[in-house]
């Protein structure tokens, strides 16, 4: 005979499986949405589609330019790894180099960190999963990397180009999070969390560069060297590189074989695959990525 206790247990179990269970299949449906897009911007799905594309990228492709876009492959300062990373008190950049034009990003040597939390995320601006996680989970990790327990390294990479009508927003955004770390890079997450709280809808037109630079005057950041990075879109090729070569993986610091959607976190070298809701589900994994350090 079960005791009422032991009902209890069984149904907070079944309660915790079925919210896991849930998880997985909110994460999985995301994957596959992003799948599509890809596929669908790429030309990967069916001939119509591919004749579809081939309209989109001839109307991309004639659309007026900035006449000084910059072709070079160069990085922005503070991000050699093709990621800010970000520590201490005030959240200020690490400094670095740039990657030079046609070079290779260096990975973060985690190990001149040992003592707190290395909390890695790949995100698109245009990502509403990666507006969820951060929403949900921002102030928490200010208030760890703030106190000494983690590091925050961000990377902005552009997936989801095709979501915003020809308008390139998460290209366009990843080349102005990249200008505000060349150029003013103290104000960085101030930034980033300004990118979700204006996160333009799916299926729109995305931001114009002057909303874009409203954005960034929001959070702080406004300056004749930022207006020049963005609208001349200084760091776009950049961009792009940084994307393909997470798309083609490894991602470094972990085990994972390449990118397939975002956000994608990783906490002591491990990816995190709890809810991106959940707060205290993701305060739980970074405790247990950071047993044992500091000791």
């Amino acid at each position: 005979m079960v005791s009422a206790g032991n009902n209890d247990g069984l149904a907070k179990k079944d309660r915790r499986d079925a919210a896991r269970e849930k998880a997985r299949q909110d994460r999985e449906a995301e994957r596959k949405r992003q799948r599509r897009n890809r596929y669908f911007w790429q030309g990967g799905i069916g001939l119509a589609v591919i004749a579809i594309a081939a309209i989109v990228v001839l109307v991309v492709v004639n659309a007026p330019k900035p006449a000084a876009l910059s072709k070079s492959t160069a990085g922005p300062q503070n991000m050699i790894s093709d990621g800010i990373l970000l520590t201490g008190a005030n959240l200020n950049a690490v400094p670095t180099a740039g990657i030079p034009a046609n070079g290779k990003p260096v990975p973060t040597d985690q190990s001149k960190y040992p003592s707190t939390v290395n909390i890695t995320t790949y995100v698109d601006y245009q990502c509403p999963a990666c507006q969820a996680f951060e929403q949900t989970n921002s102030a928490q990790i200010q208030q760890w990397v703030s106190s000494g327990l983690a590091t925050v390294e961000i990377h902005p990479i552009a997936i989801l180009d095709n979501s915003s009508q020809g308008n390139m927003y998460s290209t366009r955004a990843g080349n102005a999070a990249a200008c505000v770390a060349n150029y003013d890079p103290k104000d960085y997450y101030a930034v980033n969390t300004a990118f979700y709280a204006n996160q333009p809808a799916e299926g729109t037109n995305g931001a114009t560069d002057k909303q874009i630079l409203a954005v960034l005057k929001g959070a702080g950041v406004s300056s004749a060297n930022i207006t020049k990075c963005v609208t001349t879109q200084q760091f776009v090729s950049w961009e792009t590189a940084a994307t393909n070569r997470v798309l083609a993986g490894p991602l470094p610091n972990s085990s994972i074989a390449k990118l397939d959607h975002t956000p994608t976190v990783v906490v002591g070298g491990k990816e995190y695959t709890g809810s991106i809701t959940d707060a205290a589900a993701f305060a739980t994994f970074v405790q247990q990525a950071g047993t044992g350090k500091g000791k």
